[in-house]
């Protein structure tokens, strides 16, 4: 039997949810089936961590980059002042600025706007257009209707594609076997490139181990 993952689920996970996100699980089983995620309890679990991580519990969007000139070293130490070349006060509470200015020249960004408009986004934060470009990729594989995210970024956040992305990323990373091994490392690596967070995404997946046995 398909692992579920419910609206009673998510109210307990995540209260604030973002109704196009509690939309999108309404009618998502058929895309947790597809992906094998709902194949067994730990894969939803960690599924289910890393994105409650990566949305703030299903209530962000997108990626906040209102920051104040204090917190700017701390997030970019090698951007701003003291230890790199930017004055924080210059991009303090600007964020089409300062998006252009962390993002602009990378992940596929050139356009002089791009840094903002591929700023992160949806369940698993999508950041830069190679990333969207990437999505649009790997979803028209098995979704060949789906809408270009390059050129309608938004609709990485909207109830029809944002668990549908999330999905099939999550399969395209090899993500699934990274659960059945319930190594978290391994799959934070693999869906942040990183370790970013992975204390809290730690936190989260005991929660979803708790619901999902």
């Amino acid at each position: 039997m398909p692992v579920k993952i419910t609206l009673d689920h998510l109210a307990h996970l995540a209260p604030n949810a973002r109704s196009s996100y509690r939309e999108a699980f309404r009618n998502g089983q058929p895309l947790l089936d597809e992906c094998q995620i709902s194949a067994n309890p730990l894969r939803v679990a960690h599924f289910m961590a890393q994105i409650l991580h990566e949305s703030g519990g299903l209530a962000i969007q997108f990626e906040n980059l209102n920051y104040s000139a204090a917190r700017l070293p701390k997030v970019w130490p090698s951007r701003f002042q003291p230890k790199g070349p930017l004055n924080p006060a210059a991009y303090a509470n600007n964020p089409r600025k300062l998006a252009n200015e962390v993002y602009g020249g990378r992940m596929g960004n050139t356009g002089a706007d791009d840094g903002f408009t591929y700023r992160g986004r949806g369940l698993l934060q999508l950041t830069g257009k190679d990333s969207y470009r990437q999505a649009t990729t790997i979803l028209r594989q098995s979704h060949p209707e789906a809408p270009d995210f390059v050129a309608f970024p938004d609709e990485v956040i909207g109830t029809a594609w944002c668990l549908a992305i999330a999905a099939a990323e999550w399969l395209a990373k090899g993500c699934n076997t990274l659960a059945d091994q319930d190594d978290l490392r391994k799959v934070t690596r693999a869906i942040n490139g990183g370790q970013i967070g992975l204390a809290e995404r730690g936190d989260w997946l005991l929660r979803c181990k708790a619901v999902w046995r």
